[in-house]
């Protein structure tokens, strides 16, 4: 197995960097909170084809998890996620602690619109995009890394940490990858282990519901008779919809009426306690 350096705070990562540096190698920076899958080393594996020295990031980001989520719960693996990572070829695993990342007196935020006010995530989580636009910031700013991917499940984080980059004048550029899924299409997540048997067996109907419904717009049918029958049939099987919306591919502004430009169907529902999250691209015919 490969050998990886962990650094465990910003001194030391910086140093580990500019020795890479001094060879001219390109850096990825490949952000996680561990608990780590098939998924996260699929981001590993696209920043290998853009960089030639990568960094993988493990923090479990106390901010952007609201009073009543599952901060305390998050499955954290770490002996196990730095075996994966050293398998799959990264160089730095970066492990900082949260008074690393926030300390005594710590008191900025990166507070993001756009995409991060769009009525999706931010409706239920009003906090959520601020904590993940700070820590990634601060993530870009320590590693100086070139590139970073995200994965496209997470599209509206996705799309908030490339208007935070863009924005800020951040000279990275970050790279989407899409999702990683199981054989029966359920996306990866590191949630999907609080799944029992029954919900287990459900789970993959959301994707398959999103996929039916953008065939159906792509398709010319009306939108919101193809969302009102995707939403009813998820209900129906037992999920708690969040949210099953079409939007502007980009800014994530709301469709109405026939498609217009490149969107994307988004939807969050829960079953159980367990709150999936999904999305695929829907485009004109």
């Amino acid at each position: 197995m490969s050998s990886i350096l962990t650094c465990p705070d910003i001194s030391s990562l910086r140093a580990a960097l500019a020795v890479l540096r001094q060879t001219g190698a390109r850096i990825g920076l490949v952000p996680t909170m561990g608990a780590l899958h098939s998924g996260h080393l699929k981001l590993v594996e696209r920043a290998r084809r853009e960089a030639d020295a990568i960094v993988a990031s493990i923090f479990v980001n106390p901010t952007q998890f609201a009073a009543g989520e599952d901060l305390a719960a998050y499955p954290r693996t770490l002996e196990s996620d730095l075996e994966n990572l050293a398998a799959a070829g990264v160089d730095i695993a970066f492990v900082p602690s949260a008074t690393v990342m926030y300390p005594a007196g710590f008191a900025t935020a990166i507070v993001p619109s756009g995409p991060a006010r769009q009525g999706l995530e931010d409706r239920f989580r009003p906090e959520h995009f601020q904590g993940v636009a700070t820590v990634v910031t601060k993530l870009f700013l320590q590693t100086g890394a070139d590139i970073a991917t995200f994965g496209e499940k997470d599209f509206q984080q996705l799309r908030v940490v490339t208007q935070t980059a863009a924005d800020l004048d951040i000279p990275i550029r970050v790279v989407a990858v899409e999702t990683e899924r199981e054989p029966d299409g359920l996306a990866m997540s590191s949630r999907n282990r609080y799944l029992d048997q029954d919900q287990r067996a459900l789970a993959p109907l959301l994707y398959r519901t999103l996929c039916e419904a953008s065939i159906l717009i792509e398709e010319g049918h009306d939108v919101e008779r193809a969302l009102g029958s995707a939403r009813m049939s998820l209900s129906d099987s037992g999920f708690v919809l969040d949210y099953l919306e079409l939007r502007d591919a980009l800014s994530l502004a709301p469709m109405a009426g026939r498609l217009l430009a490149p969107a994307r169907l988004l939807a969050a529902a829960r079953l159980g306690t367990t709150r999936l999250i999904d999305n695929v691209g829907v485009t004109r015919t």
